[in-house]
């Protein structure tokens, strides 16, 4: 049976165990974009991403076909520590063989790896959060300068402020209330987690 989407992580394990190309490629689609950024922003091409990611997916593959897998965190954050630390491993070894002096940072256990990745999951997933409260116009601000990567020169004229200045000025401002409700949001998170614990 052809299953054309996959909507959970378990089913996309059962779908790889019965050797479903249709989940192979979801998984693909899925996740291959963060691993292609990851490798993008250190020193590597898209070749060496699709490499790196082949890798991973042998090495999940293995471990499920094995028996020996167990989904301990998502499947993106296994994906990502895998190619993560792939590409650490390759960029220390071209360091070596051109001589370079340069000191790539020592490789962690995979399961610490695994969790300090979670834990920058939460956080963003938290900041979204403090960023939907935020309110209009710091939301689009912050948005179109930090993830749209525009000028402050054009973010001026579109909130119609008189220069790059004052809506620099504004942009500060804006991230200031980011930070007080992102730190009150991630309080009351960390107390239920004391009460729970």
């Amino acid at each position: 049976m052809i299953k054309d989407s996959y909507s959970s992580d378990s089913e996309l394990i059962a779908g790889i165990l019965n050797d479903s190309e249709d989940a192979l490629r979801q998984l693909y689609k899925q996740h291959f974009p963060s691993i292609l950024q990851f490798v993008l922003n250190n020193n590597g091409d898209e070749d060496d991403a699709k490499d790196i990611y082949q890798e991973a997916i042998i090495v999940l593959y293995d471990k499920i076909k094995a028996g020996s897998f167990e989904l301990n965190s998502k499947l993106k954050t296994f994906i990502y520590s895998v190619c993560r630390r792939l590409w650490l491993k390759r960029l220390k070894l071209m360091s070596r063989s051109a001589g370079s002096v340069t000191d790539f940072q020592e490789f962690l256990p995979i399961e610490e790896d695994l969790e300090r990745h979670e834990e920058k999951d939460a956080q963003l997933n938290l900041m979204e959060g403090a960023l939907s409260k935020l309110g209009e116009p710091c939301k689009t601000i912050i948005e179109d300068y930090y993830l749209h990567n525009q000028s402050m020169q054009d973010i001026a004229e579109k909130f119609g402020y008189t220069n790059a200045e004052n809506a620099k000025n504004q942009k500060y401002k804006c991230l200031m209330r980011l930070k007080k409700i992102f730190f009150q949001s991630n309080s009351k998170t960390e107390e239920v987690y004391v009460r729970r614990s």
